[in-house]
């Protein structure tokens, strides 16, 4: 007889804001949220997302939650300045993610997770592929299921930010260009057509109750303990480049209002290490948000092109 814990579910899932009635004594906020299309988004990211955050565990635990973790990052940094290698192995953390995940995190946010490292290597290939002077080495993540993730995937994808920024500047500067400039033709052909990936049914488990918020709030501290200071640190301020990949996409598309929520404030100042959960939260959606747009603007270039 199979554990609980390996039932699985294929997202994303309906949620009740879907076909409830509209009450104007007593509006749904999530019903809200989900029938405004201001901004561009998958809907399936976007149905998950609301799904996640409307659980008892997103109202309830997450305010200890959120302040109990910034402490406990506080206190490791200074535990980390008195002995900073003392606990390190990203291997051991990166196991243990992809265990705790597994068992505690909904299935909606184990889904936006791995999601996540899709649409950040295909934001990246895009404007590898489309900034004049730019084709520099690049580094695709895809996991396909949460056991993918051991292979050291959070460090990795931060270092793959940062290579590609360093690197296509680095070309930049070789090719005499002072500023990011697009190609003639655009290249779409890295972007998925529907926004959608190979991800696997996910655990739907008693105890897969975590939504995605409190998930990284619990683990940003986790996160802290096992890598180095230094890791950390660039893990931290890696956040801060949304704005800087936006910028690149903006320059690229030609669309610079699109682009306005594509961001975690200004790239070069960078908040405490303490605020690193709430703003992982806004990377994810950043990242979302502008995989949406490429995925229109392909959609529109072949509408373009057969016309």
């Amino acid at each position: 007889m199979h554990n609980v814990h390996h039932k699985k579910v294929t997202l994303p899932r309906p949620a009740p804001f879907l076909e409830a009635a509209h009450n104007p004594e007593n509006p749904d906020p999530w019903q809200s949220l989900w029938l405004d299309h201001s901004i561009t988004i998958n809907e399936g990211v976007k149905l998950a997302w609301l799904r996640d955050s409307n659980t008892w565990s997103r109202q309830f635990l997450l305010p200890f939650v959120r302040p109990l973790a910034r402490l406990t990052i506080v206190l490791l940094q200074l535990l980390k300045a008195i002995i900073p290698n003392r606990f390190c192995s990203s291997r051991m953390l990166h196991k243990l993610l992809a265990w705790a995940l597994s068992v505690f995190a909904t299935p909606e946010a184990n889904w936006l997770i791995l999601r996540h490292f899709w649409i950040g290597s295909e934001n990246l290939a895009f404007l590898n592929a489309n900034i004049k002077g730019g084709s520099v080495a690049m580094n695709p993540l895809m996991p396909h299921d949460l056991p993918d993730l051991k292979d050291n995937l959070f460090i990795q994808h931060d270092l793959n930010l940062f290579n590609f920024i360093t690197r296509i500047n680095l070309s930049l500067r070789a090719n005499n260009l002072s500023d990011i400039q697009a190609n003639e033709q655009l290249d779409f052909s890295m972007i998925s057509d529907d926004g959608n990936f190979d991800i696997a049914p996910q655990n739907d488990g008693w105890l897969n109750v975590l939504d995605l918020q409190t998930c990284i709030d619990i683990f940003t501290p986790i996160y802290q303990l096992f890598l180095t200071d230094k890791d950390f640190w660039r893990s931290v301020h890696s956040l801060q480049f949304d704005e800087t990949i936006g910028i690149y996409a903006a320059k690229i598309l030609n669309k610079p209002e699109g682009l306005i929520l594509v961001n975690n404030k200004h790239p070069m100042v960078v908040p405490a290490t303490w605020s690193a959960g709430y703003r992982l939260v806004l990377h994810g959606l950043s990242a979302e948000m502008l995989h949406a747009i490429l995925v229109k603007a392909k959609q529109q270039n072949l509408l373009n092109h057969a016309g």
